[in-house]
């Protein structure tokens, strides 16, 4: 069963009085477009691992910027094969709940696991 959750973080930016959204819906769409867009239908290769990550992160960083939100933006990506192994990973921030957020996807295919992070600092 899958669980859809929205959550929109709104502040208003001091110099242009204009809101300030990070919100997570639109986050994960960008992040699962640039995982479908770098690895696809692909299998595991290990040997293809850090231009998947590279180009992952890239893309997530250059639509991110594209909106033109007042944020700064962190992404992490971890791509693991998929083989029986267990994969436990959590984060912590200190940071203004009111501007600031974050989105994780987890996303699979048949033969590997990827999890996408991105946290979005208010300037």
């Amino acid at each position: 069963r899958d669980l859809n959750i929205t959550i929109v973080i709104e502040a208003m930016d001091d110099q242009t009085g204009e809101e300030v959204t990070f919100v997570v819906d639109e986050i994960t769409n960008i992040v699962k477009e640039s995982i479908e867009g770098s690895i696809g239908t692909s299998n595991y290769a290990h040997n293809k691992v850090n231009q998947w990550n590279s180009t992952i992160i890239e893309q997530c960083l250059n639509q991110l910027t594209k909106l033109g939100k007042p944020f700064k933006y962190i992404v992490s990506c971890v791509i693991m094969q998929k083989n029986g192994a267990g994969l436990h990973t959590a984060s912590s921030c200190y940071w203004d709940s009111s501007t600031d957020g974050s989105a994780t996807v987890k996303w699979e295919n048949k033969t590997m696991y990827c999890v996408v992070s991105v946290f979005g600092l208010a300037i």
